[in-house]
């Protein structure tokens, strides 16, 4: 046994070798320098023996180990791993880590280790480090940025801050003692700072997974017991466990986590936030209890409610969702509920919020590829009233918010708020072609590609011709190259042709050659249709191939 607890041994300091090997063939000195907030890259590391097998990684996943695989002759016992293994492990891992650039590893440093033996499964941690130099510098940086940057900051920060910042102020060994009203502030501070940013998205998820990560992997498992699975998660409290009077507040953290969960993560999250605030509740938190029932108590209760004898109109902002029910199926009824609508967003009701629809009529706006939504339903059905026009066009100016997406659509669905009033009116009335254009100003193409739909169905509703061009080159400089233009014939007019030029004189070239791809398939193949006419078409034609080319 001797022998084979050497050679295993040996086995098990290799992948130690290897893996301090492969994590310091990095340029790990200038990854660091990218922020004052990262002053190391690793702080995790797992041993994992199964079967005579040894492996490491730098992920903390759920490695446990099935009850059927057990081999009967697993030479390893409890007693062996516990007294001769994991101090030799960690004595060696010790001496690796002194070895160590001192930008590689973090501040602190765990080492765990998951063994089959004979007996049962062992998941232990061989050893934990601290660097107390570096805790202390990491520390001093953090309060030098939250001062500089966020408390006395007007401007929008980076991304790659808010992702260290958020997991460092909810670290108990930089912050053991920090208040959460102080983590919440800085949280709201980082939002406020990049309100209408085009990263506003990723400052926010970042925040809400630094959260999470806190709430599922330290705060909640004091309280609860997990009976569910890594990925969906149910928990029961402890029957003999009290929340502590110093952790009272702590709650309140866990309420925001999931207000933000709620507000702005995607539906399959949805579960994961109830999840959070129905601990909350079981832990006695009466906020918690009125903010599923009536929402978070910011607004008014006279703004989050309205009813009458043709509608009825209700709105939670925790979960962002406002609920409409239609009772008589007229004008009047819907123009009710938009004025409801606009003054609530003007208030500060998330914009992003998504509308429950109880109607007995449903229509969709005639646009492909848009989410068959409560939300669609409702815009979809008042602009069949001409008369709720300007009222559409006042709600649409107000919930329009750049990197903002309905709460009811995801992915390739995606679409900023009043996106389904504006293409109802811009389908509907030329007189609100002007709102169009300021949509599409506003709409952020890397994330969203549904107003390829609306332009397709404009073209088809409107035509070409010198009243729609205009408002459709701020559409097409919207658009993805995926979307199929047919309107290639219709462009080479001599009339279109010339007032496409005149459109786009003064473009970037970049955006000439976007709009030149969408209608004729690249700027060579208009090259080649520009040969063969004569006289002011081909010069307009060639111009505008032109204007398409870096100069």
């Amino acid at each position: 046994m001797d022998q084979t607890l050497e050679t295993l041994l040996n086995e098990m300091k290799q992948e130690i070798d290897q893996w301090m090997a492969f994590i310091s063939d990095k340029n790990a000195e200038n990854i660091v320098k990218r922020t004052s907030l990262q002053i190391g890259i690793h702080d995790y590391a797992l041993l994992e023996y199964d079967k005579g097998r040894v492996s490491m990684t730098d992920d903390d996943l759920d490695l446990s180990m099935p009850e059927d695989r057990r081999t009967p002759g697993e030479p390893l016992t409890e007693e062996l791993v516990r007294e001769h293994i994991v101090p030799e492990l960690s004595s060696y891992m010790q001496r690796k880590l002194d070895e160590m650039p001192n930008s590689i590893i973090d501040y602190q440093f765990t080492f765990n280790g998951k063994f089959r033996v004979r007996e049962c499964d062992l998941n232990l941690c061989i050893l934990t480090y601290a660097d107390e130099t570096k805790k202390k510098q990491l520390q001093e940086r953090i309060s030098i940025y939250i001062a500089n940057k966020l408390e006395k900051g007007t401007y929008p920060t980076k991304p790659l801050e808010t992702f260290f910042l958020s997991r460092h102020i909810l670290d108990e060994g930089l912050f053991p003692d920090a208040d959460p009203d102080w983590i919440i502030g800085v949280y709201e501070r980082v939002l406020q700072l990049n309100k209408g940013n085009q990263h506003l998205a990723e400052h926010r998820s970042y925040l809400i997974a630094a959260l999470r990560n806190w709430a599922e992997q330290r705060w909640l498992p004091r309280y609860f017991d997990n009976i569910g699975t890594q990925w969906q998660r149910e928990y029961i409290k402890k029957s003999d466990i009290h929340l502590d009077h110093t952790e009272q507040s702590s709650i309140e953290l866990l309420i925001y986590a999931a207000i933000l969960i709620l507000k702005y993560e995607p539906s399959y999250s949805r579960s994961t936030g109830l999840a959070m605030l129905n601990c909350a509740k079981e832990l006695g938190s009466e906020r918690a209890k009125r903010l599923t029932m009536e929402g978070s108590g910011t607004f008014a209760k006279e703004d989050v409610c309205l009813r009458d004898e043709m509608v009825e109109c209700t709105a939670n902002d925790v979960f962002a969702e406002v609920s409409i029910a239609i009772k008589e199926e007229t004008g009047e009824s819907y123009a009710r509920a938009l004025r409801f609508l606009t003054h609530l967003l003007s208030l500060g009701f998330p914009k992003s919020c998504q509308i429950k629809l109880k109607s007995s009529v449903k229509q969709w706006l005639p646009i492909k590829g848009l989410a068959k939504s409560g939300t669609h339903r409702f815009f979809a059905n008042a602009v069949e009233y001409p008369d709720l026009y300007p009222l559409m066009e006042e709600y649409a100016k107000t919930a329009m918010e750049p990197f903002e997406w309905y709460a009811d659509t995801e992915g390739e669905k995606n679409c900023m708020p009043g996106s389904y009033a504006v293409f109802g009116l811009g389908l509907k009335d030329k007189t609100y072609f002007p709102l169009v254009e300021e949509y599409m100003g506003k709409v952020d193409d890397e994330h969203q590609s549904v107003q390829n739909h609306f332009t397709l169905a404009f073209t088809e509703r409107h035509g070409v011709s010198a009243e729609t061009i205009p408002t459709l080159v701020k559409c097409m400089l919207h658009c993805t190259d995926s979307m199929k233009l047919k309107i290639q014939s219709d462009m080479e007019t001599d009339v279109n042709v010339k007032l496409l030029l005149g459109q786009v004189r003064g473009l970037p070239y970049y955006q000439v050659e976007h709009i030149v791809y969408l209608v004729w398939g690249g700027t060579d193949k208009l090259k080649k249709i520009a040969n063969k006419p004569e006289g002011e078409r081909a010069q307009w034609l060639n111009e505008l191939a032109e204007a398409a080319c870096r100069k």
